[in-house]
Order: structure tokens, then sequence, then C-alpha cells
């Protein structure tokens, strides 16, 4: 596909806009580009709905934002890129399901701690063509944004690209379950009440959202290591951009530690068995480099 001369500027005026590094024109011209012209050689009359993997730090976010805007310069189709941490329940009514199920599931991310019914609306109206807003979710606060501060989205969508760590995430049989996998599970869920509770979550997350997707995007961190690291970073970040009344609910290292065992389970199941079912696997190098795109549809 031959890239026009508003491609390369838009894809500049992105890496000057997120501050990453001058190569970073690498990963865009091996990496996103390539994907984007597979993106439009997949699409149809029907709006096209994309469920992108990766967990914490691998660069999901960066990814959908840049697809986006690439496929909205190359053509005159309208994208809409959402989250699924924007589909967090509210802090009140994960309290309430704490109290009522399990402690663990206060704290957000396991399938669960999203308000499903709500991302399945969403969803529905994006790609029925139909207006709708978009949640945000304030993570400095651990709560949501108020509707007036959601996302409007009124344009007919021809593409919806959904990013999320859990996003096509395979469920784990009863067997796998019975054993705890860190520190937090073996004393704060010895019962395995919580994980089973997420792994049947998790289940129904994909009879109504991720079985519908025409296309399973995975960027696959190096191991879960890399990803404390990596997420590291992120909360650093969002300490710098954050207000002082809201830093209350950023996370120390050892409250980060402790964090991202709430993800571990999903994620290092994740690693070892959504590469053979993913449409296309981005692996991503300790070093966040890019080296290749392995497509499972590639003949040649």
């Amino acid at each position: 596909m031959n890239w026009t001369n508003k491609t390369q500027v838009v894809s500049q005026v992105l890496i000057d806009e997120l501050q990453l590094p001058t190569d970073f024109k690498q990963i865009v011209e091996s990496t996103y580009l390539p994907l984007t012209a597979h993106i439009l050689d997949k699409k149809s009359e029907k709006p096209l709905f994309i469920n992108i993997n990766g967990a914490q730090g691998t660069g999901k976010s960066t990814l959908t934002h840049f697809l986006k805007h690439l496929i909205e310069a190359e053509t005159e189709f309208s994208v809409a890129d959402i989250s699924l941490d924007d589909f967090y329940s509210t802090r009140a009514d994960r309290e309430k399901l704490a109290q009522s199920l399990h402690p663990l599931l206060l704290t957000r991310g396991v399938p669960g701690t999203h308000d499903v019914k709500l991302m399945e609306n969403t969803l529905s109206r994006l790609l029925e063509g139909k207006a709708c807003s978009i949640p945000r979710f304030n993570k400095a606060i651990d709560d949501r944004y108020t509707e007036d501060q959601w996302t409007v989205c009124n344009n007919n969508t021809d593409i919806v690209l959904f990013e999320g760590w859990c996003n096509h995430s395979p469920a784990q049989s009863d067997k796998e379950l019975l054993t705890p996998v860190n520190k937090l599970e073996t004393i704060e869920d010895p019962e395995g009440i919580w994980r089973n509770y997420a792994n049947e979550q998790l289940k129904d997350y994909h009879k109504k959202i991720f079985n519908h997707a025409d296309m399973c995007i995975m960027l696959k961190a190096p191991d879960f290591e890399k990803i404390f690291e990596w997420r590291s970073l992120q909360e650093d970040k969002l300490k710098k951009k954050s207000k002082l009344s809201e830093q209350s609910h950023i996370m120390s290292p050892d409250k980060l530690k402790r964090f991202i065992q709430h993800y571990e389970r999903i994620t290092q199941h994740t690693l070892q068995h959504l590469p053979g079912i993913a449409d296309i696997v981005i692996p991503i190098a300790a070093d966040h480099s890019i080296k290749n795109i392995i497509n499972r549809y590639d003949t040649n």
C-alpha cells in the first residue's frame, strides 16, 4: 500500500504529541502501517470490530491511538478507539460487590469489576452507527468521571478498536484454578472464591463482547516480571500528570506489587495460550522494540 504524505505528517504529529523517542518512527513504519493495511483489507460494508489485547505497559493504548489516526488519514472511515479500563464499575459499586461476594473485588482489574451492561450497550450503539457517549475512568481517584466528561461520539462508526488487558483472554479450567499463583491468592483467596468468580465473569465477557469481534490482535510481553516493571513506569507517569488532590489513590511500590498480583493469573494464562488463538501477535521485546508481526493467516 502506498502511504500519502498526510499519513507521514500524522505519524510525526502523534510521535511529538505522545513525547515518544524519535526512533519510534521505525515502529510506525515496520509495524503500525502494515497493521493498518491489514485492517483496511478486512474492512467490508459492515462496521469492523477489533479486539486488542496487551498486558500493562505493552503499548496497546499507543497502538490503538495510532491506528485510529492512521486509518482516518488514509480513508474517510470514522474510527472509535475505546478502552476496557474506562468501563470499570464505580468505586461505590465495587464496594458493594466486595461486601457481598469477596473483599478482593474492591480492587479494579479482573473480570467482574467492569460494568458489562454499559460496555455491551456502548459497543452495540457504536456498531449500529448510533450516537453514544463513551465513559471515561479516572485512575488517579479510582472512580469513573461524571457523564458530562465522557467522550461523545456522534458520527457513524466504521471501525471500533477495543483495547484491554484481558480482551479475548482465554478462561481457565476448574483444575487450573485450584492452586494459588501468588501470595495474594494464597493469603486472601485461600478458598478460590475470588478467582473462580473472575473466571466465570471472563467467560461471560467472551459471550457478550469478545466473541463478536472480527479480529483479535495481541501485543505479547516477554514475561510477567517485565510487565511489573512497565506498570511501575505507568504509575510514575500518572503521578506526574495528576493533581495533588488526586494522588491519594496513586500507588507506592509496595502497593503496586500487591495490585499487580490481581492481574497475574489471567496475564500468565494469556501469555501462554492467546498467541495460538489471536489473529495477529506482535511480540514486544524487553526494550520495548518490535521485530516482527505474526499473522496466522499469512501463507507466505
